[in-house]
């Protein structure tokens, strides 16, 4: 009784936030010059910086990818292309890498050279930066020693053979290289303007890109704003010459802002309105597999979460299959591992025991672990859950409260911007964190290297088992794709056992699109660059 009046209460929370936004005023569409192409997109967060060493979220991606091309880049299907290289080849052993970069400009006319990959990488990983990717790229040579301090920049595995070809010496082979290198952790920087300005660099006025756009504007809690590159080497293939990028928290708000024309796309759809939006917007609601997954960690600093037992029974209470079919409805998959199904080159780890077992038996199994662990009715384990002010964390962490509630657990709940959580969780300033990661490149040590002891602050609970490590370090050096996937399946095995964090579901990605935008391919890796985008009845005049 009292789970079914929990279950009431999430789901009539979860209306109040549909109606929330209903009075305010909200803006028209932005004009746009004569003859030009405009796009128009919700972005979700408001970007903590314009520097791709500097930034983590995905709405930071979408606004970097478009300025800046990295070794490789996406096609329009999100797999791997040539992008500043032209083409790569690989010494036998697998471990170095040769990249031969095509002909290319700055926005400000300066050439792109092997010095700019080789002064970016070594950036990047330097304490200084203290950039919180770094350790996505300690599969380079001497760069977790570098990051450290322990080793100078000049010994990082990455050298500019002559200005048009660029030397990778990795650590171990690493056959998803041209995967990684797409990331924005990969990005070039331009050189000779960050050294005259420093971090300023990446403010618009100072901003050269190498990409298909240049960034211009950047008005805070507005928009940021990006036009065409004419000096981009593909420039006559992309459409669109302005885009602005708008933080979309209210995704109620932002869906009405879309059906009215102000907003070409939205970059998340409020999951439990999936269904209602194909009938009110018909062909607007992108949906599709993703690789993806929504958890919670918890902070190992934490006394009461130190112990395993209390890990594994807040774990084992949660039900996954009430939050994905009742609250989000958008195709959700609850989750009992953490690396999603789809992943390349992977076999799925076994998931835990009780993961087979029906609620009621985990919820009695959970309680009689907290009691083995000094709680109980007389003594009730309290914690805070910090999480997120966007869509579906609104929806289901009332009812993660509810599970938690039916095994005695008096959870409250903290929402906050989303940067501003993510902040709190690498500063380790949260009990039970809301959290959620989106693949950097298709393989599962994307996901599972978040729990390494060496991964620093992203791995928020800060986690630690020489074990895992050693099993994920095993695999980083197996060159057979099978065994490989094994060594990672039972790394994850022990993780899942130890339960520092608790999987909720996997994601599936959530775009509103109009149907005047042209070029949308679905993805799933959810990568949509702009410079295959374009807006029909918006087109430039035609040129004569």
């Amino acid at each position: 009784m009292v789970r079914d009046v929990m279950r009431n209460l999430s789901i009539a929370l979860a209306a109040a936030l549909v109606l929330a936004g209903c009075g305010a005023s909200e803006p028209t569409r932005a004009p746009c010059a004569a003859g030009k192409v405009c796009l128009e997109m919700g972005n979700g967060s408001e970007p903590i910086s314009l520097d791709p060493h500097k930034t983590t979220g995905t709405w930071e991606d979408r606004i970097l990818s478009d300025a800046l091309v990295g070794l490789v880049q996406d096609d329009v299907e999100g797999k791997p292309i040539p992008g500043m290289a032209e083409r790569w080849e690989t010494s036998p052993d697998g471990l170095v890498w040769t990249f031969h970069l095509r002909q290319a400009t700055w926005s400000d006319g300066v050439p792109v050279t092997a010095d700019d990959f080789v002064y970016s990488l070594r950036r990047i990983l330097l304490p200084q930066t203290a950039s919180e990717y770094a350790s996505l790229l300690y599969l380079l040579k001497n760069a977790q020693a570098v990051n450290e301090g322990k080793a100078a920049k000049e010994t990082l595995g990455v050298r500019a053979v002559d200005p048009r070809t660029l030397e990778i010496t990795l650590e171990h082979p690493a056959p998803y290289l041209p995967e990684l290198a797409k990331h924005h952790t990969m990005y070039p920087v331009p050189r000779h303007v960050v050294e005259k300005w420093g971090d300023a660099w990446s403010s618009p006025a100072h901003y050269v890109s190498n990409g298909p756009y240049l960034l211009t504007d950047w008005r805070l809690g507005d928009y940021v704003e990006a036009v065409k590159n004419p000096r981009f080497y593909d420039a006559d293939k992309v459409c669109v010459d302005q885009i602005r990028y708008y933080p979309t928290n209210d995704a109620i708000s932002a869906e009405r802002r879309v059906k009215r024309g102000e907003l070409d796309i939205n970059s998340d759809i409020q999951s439990n309105r999936i269904a209602f939006l194909r009938t009110a917007m018909p062909g607007y609601v992108r949906t599709y597999t993703y690789l993806g997954i929504a958890y919670l960690a918890f902070n190992n600093n934490v006394p009461a979460l130190k112990d395993r037992r209390v890990r594994i029974a807040l774990d084992m209470s949660i039900d996954r299959d009430f939050i994905t079919g009742k609250l989000l409805r958008g195709g959700q998959i609850p989750a009992y591992t953490f690396v999603p199904p789809g992943v390349a080159n992977y076999q799925a780890a076994k998931p835990p025991v009780w993961a087979a077992w029906p609620l009621e038996r985990r919820q009695a199994a959970a309680r009689a672990l907290l009691a083995q662990a000094g709680f109980g009715p007389g003594k009730p384990l309290k914690v805070e859950i910090k999480h997120r002010n966007t869509p579906d964390p609104s929806l289901f962490m009332p009812a993660v409260q509810a599970d938690w509630k039916a095994i005695g657990v008096e959870a409250s709940l903290a929402q906050n911007e989303t940067q501003i959580a993510y902040a709190a969780y690498r500063s380790r300033d949260f009990e039970v964190a809301d959290a959620a990661w989106i693949a950097d490149y298709n393989d599962a040590m994307s996901f599972l290297y978040l729990q390494q002891s060496s991964t620093g602050s992203q791995n928020y609970g800060d986690y630690k088992n020489p074990a895992y490590d050693a099993l994920l370090a095993r695999a980083d050096n197996e060159p057979d794709a099978v065994r490989r996937a094994g060594y990672l399946a039972q790394a994850e095995e022990i993780m899942l056992r130890d339960a520092p964090v608790a999987p909720v579901f996997f994601y599936v990605n959530k775009n509103l699109v109009s149907r005047k935008v042209t070029g949308w391919v679905d993805n799933i890796i959810d990568h949509h660059r702009s410079r295959y985008l374009c807006v029909e009845g918006r087109q430039p005049a035609a040129k004569g």
